[in-house]
């Protein structure tokens, strides 16, 4: 058994790696420019929902207000009519990227923390290089990948954004386990 402790130097070089990989996808690689549609109208949109003055929050339309609401013929009607929506509503500014990469940071740390508790308790210091990988790669694998899949199945995110992601989560995966295994204590 590895505990956590002496794993630090491949959970903190893994969340590096996977930083730095995440910003080369997204400013350099750009195939999830298109992840999101520019509205027909967005200054139509933005004035009409402006006047509505959302609360920051996620908001579904038609929502019903119980399982039973979802029987009637009015929930059935606003249903049929369309267009169903998921919109997440935030207050007027630019989002603070500092703040987002930050989190963004924090969170590698947490699946290399995670990889590093599944592999040391797996595997014995001294470890084969491959079996370090597969532990360590098939967590990070699943941290990284598996929670969106459920946004295209309950959210109707695109299913080509979702395996955009899935391959990023892939690529985010063997970095890790690149540095578990590079890194394991012999």
């Amino acid at each position: 058994m590895v505990t956590i402790p002496e794993l630090w130097l491949p959970i903190l070089l893994s969340a590096v790696a996977v930083f730095i990989a995440s910003s080369v996808i997204h400013m350099f690689l750009k195939y999830h420019f298109n992840d999101y549609v520019k509205l027909p109208d967005e200054n139509a949109f933005a004035d009409a929902i402006r006047k509505l003055n959302i609360p920051a929050g996620s908001y579904m339309f038609p929502k019903p207000s119980s399982m039973a609401d979802m029987k009637t013929a009015e929930y059935q009607e606003k249903a049929k009519k369309g267009p169903g929506v998921i919109l997440t509503t935030w207050p007027g500014a630019n989002p603070n990227m500092g703040s987002n990469l930050a989190m963004w940071f924090v969170f590698c740390l947490v699946v290399g923390i995670f990889a590093a508790y599944v592999a040391g308790r797996a595997l014995p210091a001294g470890a084969d290089y491959l079996a370090v990988f597969r532990f360590a790669g098939v967590t990070a694998f699943v941290a990284h990948t598996l929670g969106g899949w459920g946004e295209s199945i309950w959210y109707k995110r695109p299913w080509s954004v979702t395996a955009k992601n899935t391959f990023d989560g892939l690529v985010y995966a063997l970095l890790t386990a690149g540095m578990f295994g590079w890194l394991w204590p012999r």
